[in-house]
């Protein structure tokens, strides 16, 4: 069985792998008609600020990440004041949030090395970013991509998601997954490539239930199993059955069912 569903998964890669060039900036010409300007749903004024919300994002929702931070941020919202918390005291303004011990010590941890390595300023490369208490490739990617301009793709579970379904990047892991984006994605839109493909992961090709029926970019998706249109909800059906069935009796004739 695992030989059989590997030969599927490399016949399936080799598929996908043959997307062509044309088709990738199709995808992208439509995602961009669709959504212009597309930004993170992390709310946030500064880039520290950002590189709070995402470093917190980790493992859980932005709506839980965007409640902790409307509070917290009035309160702290530099290195120095989000520093002089503490990490107990800063517990009680995320802990709500997945993980919060871990992501109060990383907190504090990365507030202070900011102060003390970087003049209170979030670095803008990559070894210092990614040097941070909890801050990964994905996170410094996002950060490097929105606050330093730099055409990066971080990649996380809905562009994972996306990416492979779609055929726009097979790969293994977000690593092989980051560079066949980077190389593949036409250059026009690689600054925004990341939020497109996060958001339509994230409300469109949902990992359950893809809304392939609506999908923008379905005709052009090479996904083998795409999801079919809902017929009629069951109530609707149950309904239009029993007038039939009522419809039948009236008229003194057996029921022709559907």
């Amino acid at each position: 069985m695992l030989r059989a569903a590997a030969r599927q998964g490399a016949a399936e890669a080799g598929i996908l792998a043959r997307m062509h060039a044309a088709t990738r900036l199709a995808i992208f010409r439509r995602l961009k008609a669709a959504n212009p300007h597309p930004t993170t749903e992390l709310l946030h004024e500064t880039p520290f600020e950002l590189l709070v919300a995402v470093m917190l994002s980790a493992h859980t929702t932005d709506k839980s990440v965007n409640a902790a931070t409307r509070v917290l941020f009035p309160l702290a919202n530099t290195p120095a004041t989000i520093a002089a918390l503490g990490i107990e005291g800063v517990k009680p303004y995320i802990k709500n949030v997945g993980l919060y011990n871990t992501k109060a010590r990383n907190l504090i941890g990365l507030a202070q090395q900011i102060l003390e390595r970087h003049g209170g300023e979030v670095p803008g490369e990559r070894a210092a970013l990614e040097a941070l208490p909890g801050v990964g490739r994905k996170t410094a990617s996002i950060i490097l991509n929105m606050v330093f301009g730099a055409p990066e793709i971080a990649v996380d579970t809905h562009i994972f998601r996306v990416a492979n379904r779609t055929g726009l990047a097979p790969g293994k892991n977000p690593l092989q997954v980051e560079a066949a984006l980077i190389k593949n994605t036409p250059a026009q839109y690689r600054k925004d490539a990341h939020h497109w493909l996060l958001l339509h992961g994230r409300y469109v090709c949902t990992a359950r239930s893809p809304a392939c029926p609506t999908c923008i970019i379905r005709d052009l998706c090479e996904y083998r199993h795409k999801t079919k249109p809902k017929p009629a909800t069951a109530r609707r059906a149950r309904v239009s059955q029993a007038i039939r069935s009522h419809a039948a009796a009236r008229a003194g004739r057996p029921q022709r069912r559907s």
